[in-house]
């Protein structure tokens, strides 16, 4: 048996801890995002090249995901994330001194590889922390942290780079990650107890295959509405400003497009997670999906900035009631043994999605429109709703203690 932990948290003792250091580490990765495309170009990589280097984070998230949940089962939630935080500090001091391509692209791809590590860390470390009946809203608030770090940082980053260099604020974004460690150090380590009290039972430590083969159903099922999740808001930030520039539409009115768009965004990640928390996971994913959807179809409609503009912030709503969904549904999916494990390959599912969903309008539009390809994620969007809400569960997780744990997988009303 795991010992219990209290159904109730001194926010004032957590807050800070749990979530300050998610803000430092999104602060620096909004300031630097914008620029690695530029680094790439100015060290001699054609345009090609230079997305392919833009690329090299997430396909560093994508290798690391499943080390990272080994590597958080054997030192512990807390150590991980002060590790991932050293390890992308390291890296991004690397691209601040970066004078080759190769140097470069090798620490891009490390600071995917610490990202991953990261996120999964904080995500299990907020599911064993926080109690069941509270887990949605604090999930989303950890989404939406970072979302607000995202939206701080390329401002940071453009005064940067205006008073100083390009490489500037890659030394800024290693310093955030820095101070993100030193926060993280005044995080409780609630885990240790529980990692104790199972070796004391004899439980011994499981490898990420042998957990991943006994939940393969729920990895199959809601992982896959988890992909389709992650590829639909992938998608949202990549097609809106081609479909804008496909209409003329100026940089500096994107910018603001995007701005109103993210706006939005930030605004709902607690409401969503009320909602969840309240009346259920479903009642958030499937309406999420929809809107999205319905952004997608409705895009190639548009042709000016203010009707570009409403369709981006429709977008922004569906995206943002959802913050932290694909959290929630891996923390009440996730087993008490073999947890970080299992969540390895639920961000898989996740990063794979982020991944695929650009990937499908890239490949649609070698043969058609970009209208057509829009046309075509509404409807793979469309069809994802129908299958989360086929496999997300349809009411609220029992605390724990509060009897028989259901089937994850289960859609039947308690």
């Amino acid at each position: 048996m795991n010992p219990p932990l209290p159904d109730t948290v001194s926010w004032r003792k957590l807050a800070l801890p749990a979530y300050g250091p998610t803000v430092l580490v999104a602060i620096g990765y909004g300031a630097i995002v914008p620029l690695v495309a530029l680094s790439a170009r100015a060290l001699g990589a054609s345009v090609g090249m230079a997305a392919l280097v833009v690329a090299l984070t997430g396909i560093g998230q994508l290798v690391g995901d499943l080390p990272a949940g080994a590597l958080a089962a054997r030192i512990g939630e807390k150590r991980a994330l002060i590790a991932a935080c050293l390890l992308d500090a390291a890296a991004l001091f690397a691209a601040f001194l970066a004078q080759s391509l190769v140097m470069l692209a090798i620490a891009v791809f490390v600071t995917g590889l610490a990202g991953a590590v990261f996120s999964l860390a904080r995500q299990a470390y907020l599911t064993e922390a926080i109690p069941v009946r509270m887990r949605a809203r604090a999930l989303s608030t950890l989404g939406g942290t970072f979302r607000i770090g995202s939206f701080i940082g390329p401002f940071f980053g453009a005064l940067i780079v205006t008073h100083a260099s390009i490489g500037a604020a890659y030394g800024f974004a290693a310093g955030m990650s820095l101070a993100a460690a030193v926060l993280t150090m005044l995080l409780p380590d609630i885990t240790s107890g529980r990692r104790q009290a199972r070796a004391e039972a004899g439980h011994r430590h499981r490898s990420v295959w042998s957990v991943l083969a006994e939940h393969r159903r729920v990895l199959l099922t809601l992982g896959t509405g988890v992909l389709v999740i992650a590829a639909a808001r992938a998608t949202r930030s990549s097609i809106v400003p081609l479909w804008a520039e496909a209409q003329g539409i100026d940089p500096a009115t994107t910018s603001v497009i995007f701005g109103v768009s993210a706006g939005v965004d930030m605004l709902l990640f607690y409401p969503g997670g009320a909602i969840m928390d309240r009346f259920g996971r479903v009642f958030v994913a499937v309406p999420s999906l929809i809107i999205l959807g319905l952004g997608f179809l409705l895009l190639p409609l548009t042709s000016g900035p203010i009707t570009v503009g409403l369709v981006a912030a429709l977008m922004g709503l569906g995206n943002g009631i959802s913050a932290g969904i694909v959290m929630t549904l891996g923390a009440d999916a996730s087993p008490d043994d073999g947890r970080t494990q299992f969540l390895g390959g639920w961000r898989l599912c996740s990063d794979f999605g982020n991944a695929l969903g650009p990937l499908v309008i890239s490949l649609v539009t070698l043969f058609a429109p970009l209208a057509v390809a829009s046309l075509c994620m509404g409807a793979i969007t469309w069809l994802g709703s129908a299958w989360v809400g086929k496999w997300v569960p349809r009411y609220p997780p029992r605390p724990v203690g509060g009897g028989t744990r259901r089937d994850p997988t289960s859609t039947r009303k308690p």
